[in-house]
């Protein structure tokens, strides 16, 4: 289930005994409800450091032969059996159980071939399965051929033979929440259907398409009975950014396979809710193809759901709803960070969620009998199932026209044609409200020489572009575009290619859209061009002249020829890693207010080691005019060691910074604990000073005079004032408000270096600032809203008018000697605006290194 900035209205699920004609009641529709506020600062995040996780290797692609034929059979491997799996008590598939499942079913059909496309962050093994009839490696092969022309081809629209001889690709998702699970037992009981079946339709529906089914997306919350994956990230929020391997597996899965249709089946909405969406839309869709195709596959789930005769009286469940016809807001489709937004971009023209009804997970799972658990999930396994045969009845159906409508996506990208506008009416109610465009530019470049922040930032930008398979080329020479000259080795998104949504969608600024909408379902900004640290420039002309395709971005690390000390200036997030890794060997760094790090000549060669890994490039430790950095000062800094009540993805992007974290909670401090190994204490996320006991606050109080604190948000916000850190109001903006905000940063030691632009949910500023606080960024006097939607609350408070100039970020040092950083915006969020890490990171080496008299660089 998609859970918003807030929990969703659902129904009360009543049983059959309890429901009766007079007293069943149709559900509300699926909104968001206001009251119960963001999640993010209600429960501390406990998990388990992943540092050996990072440290494994990219995964490798598992199609290594893409014209291998089918069936592509491998003996999966077995899994130890666990009696603890979470499904178990659903009288569901344990995970244990799906691979002897897939292992017998390709034994006994050549219909049926399973892969391992990747590992879940806890290791376990993502199954792919893909339905079709048997192919010789040549017909494999034209398969490639075809799909490739697909693509890449202007010609292909002219060829009407070639829908004939393609396959069709469908692509199923299935438990991407982890305790959503009834997907998969639906998807396999489909499995064996189509590879056992007699029946010559399906005989027809295999040769003329290919079905991939993602058994379990998530088996670490399958396993666990929870919504997130094993770093505690809810993986259908993360498609933009990629930051958690089961999300890079589907994301190869889309590029790999094409589909013109996907579905992504989740729970809990009674009636079952099927996509398409309310407004707003995303503006970067071909959404005139999009919807008629999403529209009519919705209709024929809704029609096969009511089809298997469920009811309110009988069963407690309702019937199904649409969004786009049944809802006015509160469930879009405008940010690309689900699976079935992301999936467009890679050619899908038609896409759904599918929320099946019956509640098996939170409060109910614990409580309801087990015989009550097992009638709910039979019931949503044959709402799944059935959701799964109208779609690839749909794709049988409309076989030649789907092909038609991706080859017509991929051509107005490469033409270069004009957002379209969708006529009003093109399907029943879609209306103005439902239109929504965007200008596509000429190209995007990303200048090289641009210094090496924007050097090392570009180069982690391009490489998630391509990873994302949008073509990106390198200018050979220099050139002009856009009425200015840019040097040789810049890098051009040249946005007259296929994929044009997908470059337009991440690198585009984005759009205000709080006027149209007042309830959104989640963010509603996401610019990687304004928050990954890059510089990026949309051109609107764009002269001719030679660039060479990219397939990986140019090395961007050095250190300086000579003998003496060097400096490290920490502006991204790449030399934050760097800095950290030195410190963790024990060279000796001394840390300057401007946010740079002095490193002894004897640590060059690690340095060199560094520079190579992450792509940053150390300077002589001296002004370009020769005066000696000696006469600056600083302070010793040493691995910062971190104890932190933050959420998962706070505690994922300071340990993948190479900071040692020590997870806690209010509970932890309670129950007794060792600060002596803390240098920072970080507060965002279920710590509440004032339930501290007696005992936890006296030995929290003797850390506070000496060491630093760095939080984030509400509860962070709410930990200064009742341990009374800084003398600061905080001052709460709306709080579904969320997107890119303009900001003005100060040359103080957290602020200076920062980008112009920051990321904001639930927004924060300070006012009644005491003399010992220092504004080191603040909401800019204009906007400050560039993407997203912030509206004022009810009473007219909490607005972007309320927030302009406001200081979002301080720091500051209390009597007690704390050195102490408040933050308003959200610099970590989802690990994804990697441009504001190092505003986290100077933060917290200023908090621990301040402590320390001056003393002269080497």
């Amino acid at each position: 289930m998609r859970l918003s900035i807030a929990l969703l209205s659902i129904a009360v699920l009543l049983t059959p005994t309890a429901a009766t004609a007079d007293t069943v009641e149709p559900p509300p529709p699926a909104v968001r409800d206001f009251g119960n506020g963001p999640e993010r600062n209600e429960v501390a995040a406990d998990v388990p450091d992943q540092s050996a996780a990072l440290r494994v290797p990219a995964e490798e692609p598992y199609f290594h032969d893409q014209d291998r034929g089918y069936p592509r059979q491998n003996q999966l491997p077995i899994p130890a059996e666990n009696p603890a799996d979470a499904s178990i008590k659903l009288g569901l598939v344990p995970y244990h159980g799906i691979a002897p499942r897939l292992n017998d079913l390709q034994r006994r059909s050549k219909r049926v071939s399973a892969e391992i496309i990747g590992r879940s962050y806890q290791g376990h093994d993502l199954y792919l399965v893909t339905v079709t009839a048997p192919e010789s490696r040549d017909e494999a092969r034209e398969q490639s051929r075809i799909r490739d022309r697909v693509q890449h081809d202007p010609a292909a629209a002219r060829d009407r033979g070639l829908p004939r001889r393609y396959k069709a690709p469908l692509f199923v998702n299935n438990n991407i929440h982890g305790n959503e699970w009834e997907g998969t037992d639906a998807a396999l009981r489909v499995i064996e259907e189509l590879a056992t079946s007699t029946d010559p339709k399906v005989a027809d529906l295999l040769k003329r398409t290919r079905l991939y089914f993602n058994v379990t997306a998530n088996p670490d919350g399958r396993v666990n009975g929870v919504r997130v994956n094993g770093a505690g990230f809810d993986l259908n929020r993360d498609f933009v950014t990629a930051s958690q391997p089961e999300v890079r597996a589907m994301r190869q899965v889309m590029i790999d396979t094409q589909p013109v249709t996907m579905i992504d089946l989740h729970g809990y909405v009674n009636g079952t809710l099927i996509e398409p969406t309310t407004p707003p839309h995303g503006a970067n869709y071909e959404y005139d193809l999009f919807i008629k195709n999403t529209y009519a596959n919705g209709l024929g789930m809704e029609a096969a759901i009511k089809a298997l005769g469920h009811t309110p009286e009988a069963d407690g469940v309702f019937p199904p709803q649409i969004p786009f016809r049944d809802s006015a807001e509160g469930w879009d489709d405008w940010p690309p960070i689900f699976s079935p937004q992301y999936a467009p971009f890679h050619g899908a023209v038609a896409s759904h969620t599918v929320e099946i009804p019956l509640r098996v997970n939170g409060s109910d799972y614990t409580n309801l009998p087990v015989e009550e658990l097992r009638r709910r999930s039979g019931i949503n396994t044959a709402i799944a199932a059935a959701a799964i045969r109208a779609t690839y009845g749909f794709v049988q159906a409309r076989h030649d026209q789907l092909i038609t409508d991706q080859i017509e996506v991929f051509r107005r990208g490469a033409a270069g044609e004009p957002s379209r506008t969708v006529p009003l009416g093109i399907v029943p109610g879609f209306g103005p409200e439902d239109v929504y465009n965007t200008a596509f530019p000429r190209a995007y470049v990303i200048p090289a020489g641009g210094g090496q922040r924007s050097a090392t930032a570009a180069a982690r930008l391009v490489d998630h572009l391509i990873a994302n398979d949008v073509e990106v080329g390198r200018a050979k020479r220099s050139f002009r575009a856009g009425g200015r000259t840019y040097p040789a080795g810049s890098y051009v998104v040249d946005m007259r290619q296929a994929k044009r949504g997908l470059a337009n969608v991440m690198l585009e600024a984005g759009a205000d859209i709080s006027p149209r909408v007042d309830a959104m379902y989640d963010i509603s900004g996401w610019s990687h061009a304004l928050l990954w640290g890059a510089t990026v420039d949309a051109v609107t002309s764009l002269l001719a002249f030679q660039t060479a395709p990219v397939k990986t971005a140019a090395p961007t690390g050095s250190v300086p020829r000579g003998h003496g000390p060097l400096a490290l200036k920490v502006t991204d997030a790449k030399e934050v890693m760097a800095l950290n890794a030195l410190l963790a060997q024990g060279v000796a760094v001394t840390w300057t207010d401007g946010g740079t790090a002095l490193i002894p000549a004897t640590a060059r060669q690690t340095a060199l080691v560094l520079s190579d890994r992450y792509g940053v490039a150390f300077t002589p430790a001296h002004t370009p005019a020769g005066t000696s950095a000696g006469s600056a000062t600083g302070r010793p800094l040493s691995q910062v060691r971190i104890t932190a009540a933050a959420s998962a993805d706070e505690l994922f992007t300071l340990r993948e910074l190479g900071f040692p974290v020590t997870p806690i909670s209010t509970a932890t401090l309670n129950g007794g604990f060792d600060w002596s190994t803390t240098d920072v204490l970080f507060v965002s996320s279920g710590l509440s000073y004032a339930a501290l006991n007696p005992t936890a606050k006296a030995a929290l109080d003797t850390f506070l005079t000496s060491g630093g604190v760095v939080t984030r948000g509400s509860t962070g916000a709410a930990f200064n004032t009742a341990a009374g850190l800084l003398t600061a109001t905080s001052v709460a903006g709306r709080g579904d408000a969320n997107g890119v905000a303009r900001v003005v940063s100060a040359g103080g030691p957290v602020g200076g270096g920062s980008p112009a632009y920051s990321f904001v949910y639930s927004p924060r500023w300070f006012t009644g600032l005491g003399p010992e606080v220092t504004v080191e960024q603040a909401y800019a006097a204009e906007g400050p809203l560039v993407a997203g939607h912030w509206r004022p609350n009810p009473d007219g408070t909490g607005g972007q008018d309320a927030a302009r100039g406001q200081a979002a970020v301080v720091s500051g040092r209390d009597e007690r000697g704390a050195a102490v950083v408040l933050f308003g915006t959200e610099p970590l969020f989802r690990n994804h605006p990697k441009g504001l890490f190092p505003q986290v990171a100077r933060a917290l080496y200023w908090s621990a290194s301040v402590r320390g008299a001056a003393v002269t660089t080497p």
